[in-house]
């Protein structure tokens, strides 16, 4: 999914909208929460107008149309009348006017930090002036997707840190592979944007156009589940879905809760789980990982979820996800959960990501792509890996970040090999210029071709993950340009020497700038110095 120069030039003006909450004293961090509840208002109206939308409408009185011919203080208090109304569903003398469960749930506890009704004006008129005919021939769900992935990009905070790429949202799902009829799970869902590639992944394919009422209806309200824990980020997912054409069932697309909780103990079980878990340990708290059905207790919420997965797929289902280097090689509960894996799936393949690419900087991470049950046999429950094949893009990979972007160009030689059939892949692959890489002088490489051991995509059986690695799947071949070996380095006394030999020179530049500045110095220290 890449969004067109139009709806990026109105991803730009949307965004520049932010001096205007910034005059009015709303934080930077609050200010697509912010920007989002009067923009969906006005969306919906554009999709209404189109005839695009005919479930899910906003409530009389609560219309673009009730705010845009208003001024002054009745402009702001009408605003906050209309937000009140869509959060609660009753008007200020208790009267129902909706009890749409999707409406409630996107306004839940919705409140403007706007103050001055000149700025709210300002952001109407703003919202009025842009060209939503252009913007609606792409999709407004993909005009929304590019504002969350700007605030990500420009904000880097909080969730924003991980914000998946959308280069690399859109590969995993290529290489998943995902059909209709289909139940496709996210259970750590941020603004939905695996499930939304998902969808227009589906929606994209040569046979969207002959599917049957009935398919189309279980697109729309059974084909897709996510959960989220922050409730300001599920409304965004919630809005984000619906623009897509994406309704879910009555909580919506998206529920509010905890998948290391009761919630994620009561998820159906899936045909295709795509997830970007969310890094760090258990503290405690809403989030804190509450499940008692996972074989494996652990306060690493990566292990907890990369259980839930395995656990949650149905047999024969297919699963991608991003994680982070640790749980490749963190020893104890890591190789129990690594080793039921491998067990009770086929882990058929790792990708292995450059850094740079989220936002948190020096974050290592992974995809693991597995199917439940074999190769062979779906319903098969021990030993269903035999070889595991491990594409490298780290080695020797730019950093890449704002000024290097990382983008779909560097995903598509892994996508050439990943998707030809298991029994036809063939080691080999040589793309950025591998070739002049160095290679590990590790076990790894013992008795493989050079040409082989220099290029990005190998397999390895089981039983050399198992007796070589310890079932560890930090696999790695090819030697990065910046990386020291450290057999090169000196024995522990030469070090230590050079190190004295380093400090007492810089001791010695301290004394020379002291004496200079008249400053009289310590006898201790002149002591060291000489010494």
């Amino acid at each position: 999914m890449s969004i067109t120069s139009s709806n990026s030039e109105i991803v730009q003006k949307l965004w520049n909208l932010c001096d205007v909450l910034r005059d009015d004293g709303i934080n930077y961090s609050d200010y697509v929460t912010e920007l989002v509840l009067l923009l969906f208002i006005k969306m919906v109206h554009e999709n209404t107008e189109a005839g695009l939308l005919n479930k899910h409408t906003l409530p009389t009185g609560c219309r673009w149309t009730d705010l845009n011919d208003k001024d002054g203080l009745n402009l702001l208090d009408d605003y906050k009348r209309i937000l009140l109304t869509l959060s609660t569903g009753k008007d200020s003398e208790g009267n129902t006017l909706h009890a749409d469960p999707l409406i409630l749930a996107i306004y839940a506890d919705a409140q403007t930090r706007l103050r001055e009704p000149r700025h709210l004006k300002q952001l109407i008129k703003s919202l009025d002036s842009i060209d939503w005919f252009s913007a609606q021939k792409d999709g407004l769900g993909d005009l929304y997707e590019g504002l969350l992935e700007k605030n990500a990009n420009e904000t880097k905070s909080g969730a924003g840190q991980y914000f998946t790429p959308r280069a690399l949202i859109d590969s995993m799902v290529r290489v998943i592979n995902p059909q209709v009829g289909e139940v496709i799970q996210d259970p750590a869902a941020g603004t939905a944007g695996f499930l939304i590639a998902a969808h227009e992944f589906i929606k994209n394919a040569d046979n969207y156009d002959d599917l049957t009422l009935k398919e189309i209806e279980h697109l729309r309200n059974k084909a897709f589940i996510g959960v989220e824990l922050v409730p300001s980020t599920r409304r965004l997912a919630l809005m984000n879905c619906l623009l897509h054409g994406m309704e879910g069932d009555d909580e919506g697309v998206v529920h509010l809760g905890n998948s290391l909780g009761q919630v994620g103990m009561s998820l159906p079980k899936a045909d295709i789980i795509l997830a970007n878990p969310p890094f760090g340990t258990s503290k405690g708290g809403d989030a804190s990982i509450t499940r008692d059905d996972l074989t494996y207790p652990t306060s690493n919420k990566q292990l907890a979820f990369l259980q839930h997965i395995y656990r949650n797929l149905k047999p024969g289902g297919r699963a991608a996800v991003v994680l982070p280097d640790n749980v490749l090689f963190e020893a104890g509960v890591g190789t129990d959960v690594r080793r039921d894996l491998m067990h009770k799936c086929n882990l058929h393949t790792i990708l292995r990501l450059p850094t740079g690419i989220f936002y948190a900087a020096g974050v290592k991470t992974n995809v693991l792509f597995f199917t439940k049950g074999s190769a062979k046999d779906k319903l098969q429950e021990e030993n269903c890996t035999t070889h595991t094949w491990v594409y490298d893009l780290r080695t020797n990979m730019p950093n890449f970040g704002k000024r290097t972007p990382f983008g779909e160009q560097h995903l598509t030689p892994f996508e050439a090999v990943c998707n030809v059939p298991l029994a036809e892949r063939v080691e080999g692959e040589w793309s950025f210029n591998v070739e002049e890489v160095e290679i590990e002088n590790a076990e790894v490489n013992q008795g493989i071709e050079k040409r082989l051991a220099q290029s990005r995509w190998r397999v390895f059986s089981r039983e050399f993950i198992r007796d070589t690695k310890g079932d560890s799947l930090d696999i790695s071949w090819l030697k990065d340009a910046n990386s020291v070996d450290a057999a090169d380095l000196g024995t522990p006394e030469e070090l230590a020497g050079e190190a004295m030999t380093e400090l007492k020179g810089a001791l010695a530049d301290l004394e020379a700038l002291m004496k200079s500045l008249g400053a009289e110095l310590d006898e201790e220290l002149d002591a060291e110095v000489k010494g």
